[in-house]
């Protein structure tokens, strides 16, 4: 990732911006499988929740931010029910959107991708849990406002899978904007720095927008 060396970090970055940082850890597809990563970002929310007035936190103006496996969990998070306040917006760079397709290297066939030890088992023998784990297939009206930032030259995560999110997400009338960086392969490897700056510098002016008060995901 090519943010990891940056002084100040990403996240001291954001927090200077006037954001609260959550950094949400969850189980890997080594420990358990979906959908017990997911189901760990939910309990850190409600945590979060539980402690909003001692924070001095407003749960209600919540934003998801992540990236490649943590942009799939942060896609879910964002689409899927929720016991307490729901996130308003997410910034998703070059995450996976669906598990059923077979897109650039990535074959549901196979039980031995990332995707297949998270479901534990091939995606194509397990189609109903494959397309519970795709955001793709819980992308609805109501969905809160996305930014999806994907490299066109991505050898892990086809850009494909952002724009398809994308379209689906417009289809349904929910507020989505795609920005497909040309040269960027995953991580934002092949990019010069300046651009990698501004990508990350137009994912924080939209989580700024969508955490003031007052402001609307529309």
């Amino acid at each position: 990732m090519r943010t990891r060396d940056w002084d100040p970090g990403p996240f001291a970055r954001i927090a200077a911006a006037g954001v609260a940082v959550a950094c949400a850890d969850y189980r890997l597809s080594g420990e358990a499988h979906f959908s017990a990563p997911v189901d760990d970002l939910r309990a850190a929310l409600r945590w979060l929740g539980l402690r909003a007035a001692e924070l001095d936190l407003d749960m209600e103006r919540t934003v998801v931010w992540g990236e490649s496996a943590g942009g799939h969990l942060a896609s879910l998070l964002a689409l899927t029910q929720h016991t307490g306040p729901a996130p308003v917006a997410a910034v998703i760079w070059y995450g996976p959107a669906d598990l059923t397709t077979a897109r650039g290297p990535y074959d549901p066939r196979s039980s031995t991708t990332p995707e297949a030890l998270l479901l534990g088992g091939a995606p194509a023998a397990r189609p109903d849990r494959a397309r519970e784990a795709s955001p793709l297939a819980h992308a609805h009206p109501g969905a809160p406002a996305f930014l999806l930032v994907h490299g066109e030259e991505d050898s892990m995560v086809a850009c494909s899978h952002s724009r398809d999110l994308a379209a689906r997400l417009d289809e349904l009338g929910a507020p989505v904007h795609l920005r497909t960086v040309p040269g960027a392969d995953h991580g934002w490897h092949g990019l010069p720095s300046a651009t990698v700056e501004d990508v990350f510098e137009q994912s924080l002016r939209f989580t700024r927008r969508h955490t003031r008060r007052g402001a609307s995901d529309r």
